[in-house]
């Protein structure tokens, strides 16, 4: 039985992980193995932030990923979460009855709907806003190399 609680907790905290692709689907899915190749890649950006500076376009490229990952598991918690009880047990426990316990919401499946919420947005607008500034800096950079 799949508990829709735990899921939901898993797609917002362990989300860029896969964990809760491979909870709901097992070993096998391919989307929960792919899932940390962009958390990673992002992380590489933060670090050549670090190391670089952050004049260095290959960070606001990359830090995005890290961010609309983020993004968009605390989606996939916000789905999982506000999902009803007769489409979660449907869906993902379907030898249980409709109303099974484990596809209830709680004041647990409550938080984490919440919490994904507030951080998804948060992930969101920092990625877009990070990615928009250091692009429009360096259109200007290139615009008064062109008129020089």
């Amino acid at each position: 039985m799949k508990n829709k609680t735990l899921a939901t907790w898993l797609a917002f905290i362990g989300g860029p992980l896969g964990l809760h692709r491979f909870y709901l689907h097992g070993r096998s899915d391919t989307l929960g193995w792919a899932l940390p190749i962009p958390t990673a890649l992002g992380l590489y950006g933060i670090e050549r932030v670090r190391h670089y500076g952050l004049d260095d376009a290959g960070s606001w490229l990359l830090i995005p990923l890290l961010g609309f990952t983020i993004a968009g598991c605390a989606l996939n918690a916000i789905v999982y979460g506000l999902s009803s009880a007769e489409k979660w047990n449907t869906k993902f426990n379907a030898g249980a009855a409709i109303d099974a316990p484990s596809g209830r919401s709680s004041w647990l499946t409550v938080g984490a709907v919440a919490a994904a919420l507030l951080v998804g947005t948060t992930a969101l607008t920092a990625s877009l806003a990070f990615s928009f500034q250091h692009y429009f800096e360096y259109q200007v950079e290139e615009a008064r190399k062109i008129s020089q």
